[in-house]
């Protein structure tokens, strides 16, 4: 499983992370064009090589010509209709909702009707959209991370002002139950380290280990800030893990840790169920199914069912309540086997496509071009969806299946 491991050396931010993506391998053009579909207006990446205390990495500017704020509901709705694949908006709403759920429990106030403030600009969506597209991107299926650096305890710097590390940071890292490095000596007048947003994208996206792995790319995001004591940096190792790998004997891997929900429905409308499938998926659920069916008195109706991590089983059914009528849902433990995939990007003739890989018994069985790619090579070249995949497909036969 190819996989990306989060090393706080000097703290994170969102920008940090990403700049360690970019300098990693993400093109940043990819980055700014699969961006560009959030609708929050005009804004500019540029990135530049610096060095912390002699280190190089890439620092990541976010020019943002317009001073608006968006509130969880605008957020969530330009996430919802962004033309991104699904595994990224559901990584970019499941940071999100970690990140109200901690500004709401600090201030006191509902997750929907928080009025953000220094987290409400576009840079914040932009740096956790923009994070979850380059694991997508660069086809990274799981996240490890180092224990988070938060630096010295300091009293608020100006009145009225917060302490650090801010209440936010501080939640977060209570919601994940995650790993806090301790306070050192160096860390003293350094001020804020690790940033709210930050926090929440490792917090939400990587467990608090580092496994074993066969490193193949290392990437370094800078913070502005530059300390003469420590680097100010945040560094993501890319690799196959070894732990996580099966052996390529095993036709399938097999997954534990899953719930199946389920509610049978017979009044409620097909935008309902529509609507509560895309919310189930944006939620992070591994799949949704409405199954027709006949209930008492022969009436028809659905069952509607979703396979959720545990993690997210209470989340799902409060979600299948507040968005169906029904009154109770089912819940019970399962297992699935799935077939070992990989992520991988193929240059064709038209343009870089990326393929997902079937493996069976560790041989490529399938080879599935990505719809989001082909797309946006159609409307590029004016050729058909169906001549784009066609061709892609070939190429990716040859290649992998011949």
């Amino acid at each position: 499983m190819k996989t990306a491991y989060i090393q706080s050396i000097g703290g994170a931010s969102g920008d940090m992370l990403l700049g360690a993506l970019i300098d990693s391998g993400l093109p940043l053009s990819a980055l700014q064009e699969a961006l560009s579909g959030l609708s929050i207006g005009s804004f500019q990446l540029t990135t530049s090589t610096e060095t912390r205390c002699e280190v190089r990495g890439i620092k990541l500017k976010v020019s943002l010509p317009e001073d608006r704020k968006f509130s969880p509901e605008s957020f969530r709705n330009i996430v919802t209709e962004a033309g991104l694949p699904d595994p990224v908006k559901a990584q970019s709403l499941q940071v999100l909702e970690n990140l109200w759920r901690a500004e709401s429990r600090v201030h006191g106030e509902d997750p929907d009707g928080i009025e953000l403030e220094e987290l409400g600009t576009a840079d914040t969506i932009i740096d956790i959209v923009g994070f979850a597209f380059g694991l997508h991107y660069l086809g990274i299926a799981g996240a490890f991370a180092s224990p988070l650096v938060l630096g010295a305890s300091t009293p608020p710097r100006w009145p009225g002002g917060y302490s650090n590390p801010a209440p936010a940071t501080l939640e977060l890292a209570a919601m994940a139950n995650a790993s806090v490095g301790p306070e050192l000596p160096l860390h003293q007048g350094s001020g804020e380290l690790t940033t709210p947003t930050g926090a929440a994208i490792i917090t939400s996206l990587a467990s608090f280990r580092r496994p074993a792995m066969n490193v193949e790319a290392v990437g370094v995001g800078l913070g502005s800030k530059d300390p003469e004591a420590f680097p100010n940096i945040v560094r993501i190792w890319i690799g196959e893990t070894d732990d996580d790998r099966q052996p390529e004997s095993l036709v399938a891997i097999r997954q534990q840790g899953i719930v199946l929900l389920e509610t049978n429905l017979d009044d409620a409308t097909g935008e309902t169920l529509g609507y509560a499938q895309e919310r189930l998926f944006a939620l992070g659920a591994l799949d949704v199914w409405i199954t027709p069916v006949y209930m008492k008195k022969n009436r028809p109706g659905v069952v509607l069912s979703a396979l959720v991590p545990e993690t997210m089983e209470n989340d799902g059914v409060e979600l299948i309540l507040r968005e169906t009528p029904t009154l109770g849902v089912r819940s019970r433990p399962v297992e699935r086997y799935v077939a070992q995939r990989d992520t991988v990007a193929l240059e064709t003739s038209l343009g870089t496509v990326r393929l997902k890989l079937k493996r069976l018994t560790g041989k490529v069985v399938e080879a599935s071009p990505e719809y989001e790619d082909c797309r946006s090579i159609a409307l590029q070249t004016g050729k058909s969806l169906q001549e784009v995949y066609r061709l892609a497909e070939d190429a990716a036969s040859k290649k992998f299946l011949d």
